[in-house]
């Protein structure tokens, strides 16, 4: 991987698209608008743009641009923070002269002219801001691409909690305060929430259920978005919120889609969870994964293979302690 060569490719072409993951999370997002910003700021006679759906809850880093087929023609293509060529949102990216992937999930599709996956960074916006310390005397940074950055960051990592924070995630993120970004304001901005999402948190909380081996999980139907007023993006972001169980080293948040389509967003503290989510048509990092299970009977499948994992790994535990 050549981080040279992805900069001269940058600076070939007038016209840069960034796409990025349906349904994007805060470090797609974070890491396209970063990116964007980050160019725009370098090369102002360049056209840049960033494709892809709207994510409300981040939607403070900046708006999704709207361009027609033909501005593809002579484009570079970037495509941030996506595995798999089927979850890139809107699928005109292949229609770029030239398309890069950047990312940090497992390398399970190696679509594009040219990959540089880093499985080693939390967070693709990381692959970003370092992307750009590594050219500060080429690169320029602005405000907007620090906070977005930021928050990509942050997000992915829980607020860096989780292990796959390095030393090297502090060292990126010390530049960005050095630079003058004012991180209590992006937490205080992600930490707000609507009443009606505040009660669906609370329903959360009541009425999770546990398998017999210690998998929590919560089945989030369209009657419950539809009684509490919030948004499916909104209502699959609390699947943290089973994180503090005990005995409960696996969680999942089942949701249903467009189309009668069941998925599920998978978590851990404990067992590798991504071999799991590859089996259900998914994948992710070891300890947080998506799987597009179709049905709720593939959910319940799911469920029971989460449980014997989770046997399995409190039954190691027990081994080794004895």
């Amino acid at each position: 991987m050549d981080k040279q060569f992805i900069l001269d490719k940058i600076m070939e072409y007038d016209t840069i698209i960034i796409h990025t993951h349906m349904r994007p999370d805060g470090d797609c997002y974070g890491a396209g608008f970063g990116l964007k910003e980050i160019l725009k700021e370098t090369f102002p006679h360049k056209n840049v743009y960033v494709i892809g759906d709207i994510a409300e809850h981040v939607k403070f880093i900046g708006d999704v641009d709207t361009i027609p087929d033909e501005t593809y023609k002579d484009a570079l293509v970037i495509v941030v923070d996506t595995a798999t060529r089927d979850r890139v949102a809107d699928q005109r990216y292949a229609l770029g002269k030239y398309v890069i992937k950047i990312d940090h999930h497992l390398p399970i599709d190696d679509y594009g002219d040219y990959q540089y996956v880093d499985t080693t960074r939390p967070a693709t916006s990381q692959i970003i801001l370092e992307f750009y310390l590594d050219y500060y005397n080429i690169l320029k940074l602005n405000m907007k691409a620090a906070r977005a950055l930021y928050t990509g960051i942050v997000t992915d990592t829980g607020r860096f909690k989780y292990r796959s924070v390095t030393a090297d995630t502090f060292k990126a993120v010390a530049h960005l305060l050095e630079y003058g970004l004012d991180f209590t304001d992006v937490l205080a901005t992600l930490d707000v929430k609507s009443e009606n999402l505040m009660k669906m948190q609370g329903y959360v909380l009541q009425n999770f259920e546990k398998t017999q081996n210690g998998v929590a999980y919560i089945k989030i139907k369209p009657e419950i978005i539809n009684k509490f007023g919030v948004s499916l993006e909104e209502a699959t972001s609390l699947v943290n919120e089973l994180s503090t169980l005990a005995d409960c080293p696996v969680w999942i948040l089942f949701a249903e889609y467009d189309n009668q389509i069941v998925r599920a967003r998978l978590r851990s503290k404990g067992p590798f969870i991504d071999k799991l989510a590859n089996k259900y048509d998914g994948g992710g990092h070891p300890m947080a994964c998506g799987a597009n299970l179709g049905t709720w009977e593939k959910a319940d499948e799911l469920l029971s293979d989460a449980d014997l994992l989770v046997k399995e790994y409190k039954e190691q535990l027990q081994s080794d302690k004895s």
